[in-house]
């Protein structure tokens, strides 16, 4: 009797990170981002994702392959606050089991490096060239990168 009020309560939600997020459905389907984007916007202009035929060894030529995800029960944050990898091409795979939506940003400064789409129930991909150095990354759901949804990557 009261699940026909969680179920409109979720469908909203989602409605309303959908919307907050653009929700767009094209992406890039280039599996690297070498460049960094000129956005200085919270929500990237585009979306860089990739299905993922990396096995997980890291590739010769440098990189990594990660694995992060947002708190399945829901709560803004993700499982691990701080990510490692060597320089070169970097694929994280991103995992939300919740139904609340989120996504996968890497930003370096103020320029938005790549990101996965936004998304709730499943997981993506993203695959980026970093160089060494320090980057942040995020969930850009207007709301979820203020209240702790962020970390630490380092590229070395």
């Amino acid at each position: 009797m009261h699940r026909l009020p969680i179920i409109a309560v979720g469908a909203a939600s989602l409605a309303l990170g959908l919307a907050a997020c653009g929700g767009s459905s094209s992406s890039s389907s280039s599996g690297t981002s070498s460049a960094p984007a000129s956005s200085a916007s919270s929500s990237p202009a585009t979306s860089t994702s990739a299905a993922s035929s990396a096995s997980s060894a890291a590739p010769a030529s440098g990189g990594s392959t990660l694995t992060q995800a947002a708190d399945p029960s829901g709560a803004l944050k993700f499982t691990k606050s701080s990510l490692a990898a060597k320089a070169g091409k970097v694929t994280v795979n991103f995992d939300n089991a919740s139904m609340v939506p989120h996504n996968f940003t890497i930003e370096q400064g103020s320029s938005v490096v790549g990101a996965t789409p936004t998304f709730s129930g499943g997981s993506k991909t993203l695959t980026v060239t970093l160089k060494p150095g320090t980057y942040t990354f995020f969930c850009s759901v207007d709301g979820h990168r203020a209240a702790g949804m962020q970390g630490t990557l380092t590229v070395q």
